[in-house]
């Protein structure tokens, strides 16, 4: 009894100051990412490599409302498409997620029955909800941001939502009914280190737009704590890598990805910022340009930096940054070391002490090809790590890396063939070979980039089992094609040229455009198009496992299938965005690629030990927690719909 009431003044006294010790429950996954250090790891077992097998669907919700009677689909109306690329919390056997584009939903983990559900005017713009625990003085909050009001007019500024976790009702005493103007949206999940909410800012990718600044608020009363600069003033570090005045009205530069990743104990948020832009023409910003590509540390509390590592100098190949380092201890002869891990869309591994920043497995700068753009600035290196090698396709070489008929079919491999003479054969120098510069009315002559703009790998993080050091990782193989042109009126160059001064930008044989892969269509016996494959030899896809204690790859398997193809040939790995979980029970569960798939692996040797078809793609993160029943369950969302599966 003695103890008891010793305990019970314990907390009392914890709450009195405010404390809220951000302890997760293991069955719980309170986050986007379960943890601040984004590990994506839960301490589960009930499913092992050995059970896994025996997943069977459990529940499923789909996420979509059908319009109401004679009307179609609207954007924020009642029929708003969900996005497939959310991924929800569990916090006490309560799940909450993003549905239907402007709603907050919170469901019992274990059966997919309804507790409440909130309707916002507007959309939401995130990925996903961030719960905060609360304190004396305020009841737990699910926040989110949201696009402006839509009855406030174009250039309304987007909010920072809050609601009462266990009513689903505005919080009180957060900004005004729950609201906090925020002036820059994000597409991202608010992160919440203690009673701080920080957020990234979603931008676009033009050169003349809003800062991509990092700010946090107040998680009580929503009240701006600080901001960051992400592209650095006068007298501030880095602002001496903007040439001739470069920063001025820089956009991009921004923190564009769904989350973020701190150190609770050391109180260092790190934050993965994005390329500048424009993405494919610099000349209007020469120097490296920080902190463009780098991972900044700062103070969590305050926003005060203390350190940054550039991982691409004066970005010319839209290689973001698109998550965050996972945080995981390195053991070395006998002491431990505090690490991160952080990989983008170049498919280069960082392993970086999180204290200071500086490489554990050494990083070399190493000259690199350039280019003859008029007017455009090129860096004369760029920083290789030397351990782990390079996790995707860096480079091309036509005789060892084109298809053959052996990997998909001799039409396929005709196609390929077409369309290399089409574009004037494929130029490629090596890692970081930038788009070389075609004359208007000149022969067709391309320049081919290994990874393309989507990665490498993109914004669904890796993994790490702290138990082990292993760091899990979806990397693909995807190519972008083209050349620099001259900008011409009345050409669609995408985003970043409509309605400024730049003068040059990415086009190609197929017209100026974003994006233009070295892809060709496989047909059937019947001339029907029945696939658009990549023309270079799979994997095109791969799950990857680095073993962060030694800065090698410890085992890596095909992450896909082609069903188009024959048996025999459909182990060729797929393409996707998304990235995989880790669990006690020694299991690598993801989704992510274009079959339409789930799939559990065996964390020691990569061994595929479950399957599952989806009803639509899975290019979102999957989770994994327990229910108020006490049974272990893995949840994804595909498409338009919410898939739970839990053991037979």
């Amino acid at each position: 009894m003695r103890f008891r009431l010793t305990f019970a003044v314990l907390i009392a006294v914890a709450l009195a100051m405010g404390i809220h010790a951000q302890k997760t429950a293991d069955g719980d996954w309170p986050m986007y990412a379960r943890d601040l250090g984004g590990t994506k790891f839960s301490p589960l077992k009930q499913i092992t490599a050995d059970n896994a097998g025996t997943l069977q669907p459990a529940w499923n919700r789909t996420l979509v409302e059908p319009p109401p009677p004679g009307q179609g689909r609207g954007r924020g109306g009642p029929a708003a498409p969900s996005n497939p690329e959310v991924t929800p919390i569990v916090v006490n056997g309560v799940m909450y997620l993003l549905s239907a584009g402007n709603t907050i939903t919170a469901l019992d983990a274990a059966t997919g029955q309804q507790i409440w559900q909130h309707k916002i005017d507007g959309d939401s713009t995130g990925r996903g909800v961030a719960f905060w625990p609360g304190d004396r003085s305020n009841p737990e909050r699910i926040l989110f941001t949201a696009s402006a009001l839509r009855a406030a007019g174009p250039n309304a500024p987007a909010r920072l939502m809050a609601l009462d976790a266990v009513t689903g009702k505005p919080s009180e005493g957060f900004g005004t009914n729950g609201v906090v103007d925020i002036g820059v949206g994000w597409n991202g999940v608010p992160v919440i280190f203690k009673n701080v909410i920080l957020l990234g800012a979603t931008v676009g990718e033009v050169p003349d737009g809003p800062p991509g600044d990092t700010r946090a608020f107040d998680a009580r009363d929503g009240k701006k704590l600080w901001e960051f600069h992400t592209v650095p003033r006068p007298g501030e570090t880095g602002h001496e890598t903007w040439l001739d005045d470069g920063w001025k009205q820089r956009s991009g530069v921004n923190i564009w990805g769904w989350y973020m990743t701190a150190d609770e104990q050391r109180g260092i948020l790190y934050m993965p910022v994005a390329g500048p832009a424009a993405n494919y023409w610099g000349g209007d910003r020469p120097g490296n340009n920080l902190f463009a590509n780098s991972i900044v540390a700062v103070d969590a509390n305050t926003g005060k930096y203390k350190w940054h590592f550039q991982t691409v100098h004066h970005d010319l190949w839209d290689s973001d940054m698109p998550s965050p380092p996972t945080l995981v201890d390195i053991r070395q002869n006998g002491r431990t070391i505090p690490a991160l891990a952080s990989i983008g869309k170049t498919g280069y591994m960082f392993i970086l002490n999180r204290e200071t920043g500086k490489p554990i497995f050494g990083v070399e700068e190493r000259a690199v090809p350039k280019g003859d753009v008029p007017g455009e600035w090129y860096s004369p290196t760029q920083p290789f790590p030397v351990k782990p090698p390079p996790l995707t396709r860096v480079d091309f070489n036509k005789e060892r890396d084109m298809v053959r008929p052996e990997d998909t079919s001799a039409e396929h491999v005709k196609a390929c063939q077409e369309l290399w003479d089409k574009s004037g054969g494929f130029f490629n120098a090596g890692p970081f070979t930038p788009f070389m510069f075609h004359e208007e009315g000149a022969p067709a002559k391309s320049t081919i980039q290994f990874p393309g703009g989507t990665g490498g790998v993109n914004w669904g993080g890796p993994a790490a089992d702290p138990t082990t050091g292993y760091v899990f990782v979806n990397a693909h193989d995807t190519s972008l094609v083209g050349w620099i042109e001259k900008v011409r009126p009345g050409q669609n160059y995408g985003r970043g040229t409509e309605g400024s001064k730049q003068p040059y930008d990415r086009g190609s044989v197929n017209g100026a455009g974003p994006y233009f892969t070295f892809s060709a269509p496989m047909r059937d016996e019947n001339g029907r198009v029945v696939a658009n494959l990549p023309c270079q030899r799979p994997p095109w896809g791969r799950l990857v496992a680095v073993n962060a204690n030694t800065g090698d790859i410890a085992w890596q398997v095909p992450l896909g299938v082609t069903d188009a193809l024959p048996e025999g040939k459909r182990n060729t790995g797929g393409s996707g965005s998304a990235g995989p979980i880790a669990t006690a029970g020694g299991v690598v569960i993801v989704a992510a690629t274009n079959d339409r798939r789930i799939r559990a692996f065996d964390a020691r040797n990569g061994k595929e030990v479950w399957v599952a078809q989806l009803p639509g793609q899975g290019n979102a993160n999957p989770i994994t927690y327990t229910g108020k029943n006490g049974k272990q369950y893995i949840a994804i969302v595909a498409t338009d719909s919410l898939q739970v599966f839990a053991l037979r």
